[in-house]
């Protein structure tokens, strides 16, 4: 058992063996009473500890620093921490490798945050808040091809496309983009890249996320030509990661929900992952 179910184990009993009043039925603590900074089993008693990954990407995250607030996922994280209840010098950051923040055993953060994908395999060994960001397909090209400056997914019409065989990105072509031609599949996706890279294909299309390292890193003067939603299938949706049973898990749903609610994570994302990040919407 974590340390966080013992806690809330803990709490259960103790509420179990609190006195009885018969001229008045004691109310049961509402959601956002257990939600309240004092009642939260945390890591670090008074902080929220948030873990990610090292070094930590942009446009997740800026400068490396996940501190400051800057990039989509910092930017959340610290939304998330607010509706908490957390101010800044409330958070602190623990360095959290990737395939470690979603394996089994007890964690040493209160959430994690990186682009961790929600899937029933990983479920089974942590906890997953709601989704914070559906994500979208990408479309890639070299800068100065043909279809560089594509303002809309019709102009796509005509171009040779590049995708990875069963992906949600191949789905989305052949049900959004839809091509005149058949696109070019391939069976791993670094084939598709090369693809792209030596001109066999004007465009290469995957999930945004992976359309940033390919123009990162993978494919000089590439550019990322827009992203687009895909209507295919379960989306595929990124979720901030604890431990197995958290006792933070409905509150951490919470304020997911009263950030989409309120059009905050929709901000955020338009400001870290829109335009400004170089991949504007097709439609």
């Amino acid at each position: 058992m974590g340390r966080s179910l013992m806690l809330l184990a803990l709490a259960v009993a103790l509420v179990g063996c609190a006195p009885v009043d018969d001229t008045a039925t004691t109310a049961a603590p509402t959601t956002s009473t257990a939600c309240t900074k004092e009642q939260l089993a945390l890591v670090t008693p008074g902080k929220l500890t948030i873990g990610t990954d090292k070094p930590a990407y942009e446009p997740w995250f800026k400068d490396d620093d996940p501190a400051n607030g800057q990039g989509f996922e910092s930017a959340v994280a610290f939304a998330v921490a607010g509706e908490l209840g957390f101010d800044r010098t409330e958070v602190q950051w623990n360095t959290v490798k990737f395939d470690s923040a979603f394996a089994p055993g007890e964690k040493q953060f209160d959430f994690d945050v990186n682009q961790v994908s929600i899937t029933p395999d990983r479920a089974k060994a942590v906890d997953f808040s709601k989704g914070y960001y559906t994500v979208k397909q990408a479309v890639v090209a070299v800068e100065g091809g043909k279809y560089a400056e594509a303002k809309s997914l019709a102009e796509l019409k005509d171009a040779k496309v590049g995708v990875q065989v069963g992906t949600t990105a191949l789905e989305a072509v052949k049900n959004v983009v839809q091509p005149s031609d058949d696109p070019n599949v391939y069976n791993e996706q670094i084939d598709a890249v090369n693809a792209l890279k030596n001109k066999q294909v004007d465009v290469l299309v995957v999930d945004l996320p992976t359309a940033f390292y390919v123009t990162a890193a993978q494919v000089e003067k590439s550019k990322i030509v827009g992203q687009f939603s895909s209507t295919a299938g379960t989306p595929e949706e990124f979720g901030l990661v604890m431990e197995k049973g958290s006792a933070l898990k409905p509150c951490v749903d919470k304020a997911v929900d009263a950030l989409k609610s309120k059009g905050e994570l929709a901000k955020i994302e338009q400001a870290w992952l829109g335009s400004a990040a170089g991949a504007p919407e097709l439609r």
